[in-house]
């Protein structure tokens, strides 16, 4: 531990993302990346004229990018903000709204980010416990908060919640920000962007690295009531004025104007998953409900040694040492090839 850490540093117990190795021929089903590359549109913009232009500055208000989510969503672009990923919009959203004297609530089995931003941040948290069934119920948090903020579909359980759970607890929580993080939205669920106009305390957050297939550029927006984005504005301009490179602006633009190749990719993860599933089941597996790019698997023996195993056969999959999820595998769905050979060596090994 170095001597010239300030106290918070020391504190820290940082986030630890999904393994990244570099290892010829393996399956990478730890870090629910697409199996798909990004829209053929994408190469298109990143010509010689494009990489000539990095010289210099983007826009640092990435308008055209805004304009094109701002259609798409059916929004004004004053309802938008863009990001340096996900991660960024979430970690900006942490300092500009939940920095209150009540706790920020949000459910003890989810995306662990968050708990890393309230020691980052300072912020007071208390963990909702998921129901016996892993699902969230809204019934359980307090209107004396000082913010919500849950994924849909939760990660890494990968269950949803239908929009009219999500607005019947607008319509309680009036007072504190309720952020929906939908990184995983696109493969099953309804987005809250449609309820933004008429609950000025939602602000909706998703990224490009899951169902866009551009988790190599880091690109991650939120969607919100215009006070909302004016706070985050104020907290970006006072860290990172230029968060999305031109590279990356050019790119999202496209991946969201192709909706035809979106929603076949979509769409074949989506069948993917379903067939996983069942292969699972039938090998003993207990399965949760998903409505993501990934699923959450109990086996019949020891998680973390078959986790190891599949190791081994070279398929890399995420297990999570921690309490009530030990006993789970989290599985991304790779494309068909890739969980055919996952089944395969399940057969083999169990």
């Amino acid at each position: 531990m170095s001597q010239f850490w300030s106290e918070v540093v020391r504190q820290l117990e940082p986030y630890v993302p999904g393994e990244q190795p570099q290892i010829d021929g393996l399956i990478k089903l730890n870090t629910n990346e697409s199996p798909y590359p990004p829209s053929p549109r994408v190469h298109a913009v990143l010509d010689e004229a494009a990489i000539a232009r990095l010289r210099l500055y983007p826009d640092p208000n990435s308008r055209r990018f805004k304009q094109t989510l701002a259609d798409y969503y059916g929004v004004t672009p004053e309802n938008v903000f863009v990001g340096n990923g996900s991660d960024e919009v979430l970690a900006l959203s942490f300092m500009a709204f939940f920095q209150q004297p009540k706790p920020l609530l949000f459910p003890d089995i989810t995306y662990s980010f968050y708990k890393v931003y309230c020691q980052l941040f300072g912020i007071a948290a208390q963990k909702i416990p998921l129901r016996d069934d892993f699902t969230i119920d809204f019934a359980d948090y307090p209107t004396d908060n000082g913010g919500i903020i849950f994924p849909n579909p939760n990660a890494p359980t990968a269950i949803g919640k239908p929009l009219a759970d999500i607005e019947t607890l607008l319509q309680r929580n009036t007072q504190t920000v309720v952020l929906v993080d939908e990184a995983y939205i696109d493969f099953g669920g309804e987005t809250a962007a449609s309820l933004v106009n008429r609950y000025p305390n939602l602000l909706v957050v998703q990224t490009l690295s899951k169902s866009r297939a551009l988790a190599g550029m880091r690109v991650g927006f939120a969607i919100g009531d215009k006070q909302l984005i004016e706070g985050l504005d104020r907290v970006k301009n006072s860290f990172n004025s230029y968060p999305l490179d031109r590279l990356a602006e050019a790119a999202a633009v496209v991946a969201f104007e192709d909706e035809t190749y979106f929603r076949s990719c979509r769409d074949k993860v989506i069948a993917t998953r379903e067939w996983t599933t069942r292969q699972l089941q039938e090998l003993g597996f207990t399965v949760l409900p998903s409505q993501a790019n990934f699923v959450l698997a109990q086996p019949t023996g020891d998680a973390a040694d078959l986790a190891a195993t599949l190791r081994e056969h070279k398929i890399l999959v995420r297990y999570f040492n921690a309490p009530r999820i030990d006993k789970f595998l989290r599985i991304t769905i790779g494309t068909d090839e890739e969980m055919e050979r996952l089944v395969e060596v399940l057969k083999a090994v169990i």
